[in-house]
């Protein structure tokens, strides 16, 4: 999406950077904000890279041939995520760059890549602690929870709360696995009303998230995930009602709406 009524939140599709105290950096998904990112990184001296996937729609895998940095042969790219019913990770983003959707297809990259199947479980990058958890989603996914020094996000997009698809969870599991989160984004496309002809299609109403950030105890709550047609002017309007919710109760909670290029300091360690 683009045009003035769209300036604030950004029309590219998800692509998060995280940095650890040592600079250790992860990059969540390869939506079309990643083409930007390459851009700023390919400036930066870096050699190696890693990439988390949550799924493989194509507003999640769109940007992966623009990354600049998956062409130059010094560079080494380690990219993690669940293949699901495919029959390797390199399946899910294999038709981002294949005839007729792109001209390079994914042999002719040049950097060395490795493709990890990780699923579920828990493991380590660098610093950072990382757990995984199954999404609520048509042809699954995966959400994520970062931790270091104390300090943790849990990234849970394509999430649909209130309709459990194969694979996904219970509302329950989703509270236990954000519990005590300092940052908690969650996919919060709809509006009620929206929600009574798109249920099953794999996201959430923005105030069964803002529950789920309440329930889970989490410190900050974000709104991710916006609906293509949903300009500024609507999102803020979602961002004040929930915390007019919030004021009603007697837990504090901040509320934001995520938006293009913001940057958030988690607490250091504690």
């Amino acid at each position: 999406m683009s045009g003035p009524q769209y300036l604030k939140y950004g029309g590219d599709t998800p692509c998060l950077e995280i940095r650890s105290a040592d600079d250790d950096m992860v990059i969540v998904d390869s939506g079309s904000g990643i083409r930007a990112l390459g851009n700023s990184l390919v400036g930066q001296g870096r050699h190696e890279y890693t990439m988390l996937l949550t799924h493989g729609h194509w507003d999640h895998i769109i940007g992966f041939p623009f990354f600049k940095p998956l062409h130059n042969p010094a560079n080494r790219v380690n990219v993690y995520g669940c293949s699901f019913e495919l029959n390797s990770l390199k399946d899910v983003i294999a038709p981002s760059m294949s005839p007729p959707s792109f001209p390079i297809q994914i042999e002719d990259i040049k950097a060395e890549v490795a493709y990890h199947d990780i699923c579920l479980g828990c493991f380590t990058i660098g610093q950072l602690d990382v757990c995984t958890i199954n999404l609520s989603h048509p042809n699954q996914g995966l959400g994520y929870r970062f931790t270091e020094g104390g300090a943790s996000f849990v990234f849970l997009t394509d999430n649909e709360l209130m309709y459990r698809h194969p694979g996904g969870l219970d509302y329950a599991d989703y509270v236990a696995f954000a519990r005590g989160a300092d940052v908690l984004i969650h996919d919060a496309e709809y509006t009620a009303r929206e929600y009574e002809r798109t249920k099953t299609w794999g996201h959430t109403v923005y105030t069964d998230a803002l529950q789920l950030a309440l329930d889970a105890g989490v410190k900050r709550f974000g709104l991710f995930h916006h609906n293509q047609d949903r300009t500024d002017a609507e999102v803020d309007g979602m961002v004040e009602d929930c915390r007019r919710i919030v004021a009603q109760r007697p837990a504090g909670l901040d509320v934001f709406g995520a938006r293009q290029g913001m940057e958030i300091q988690l607490p250091a360690a504690r």
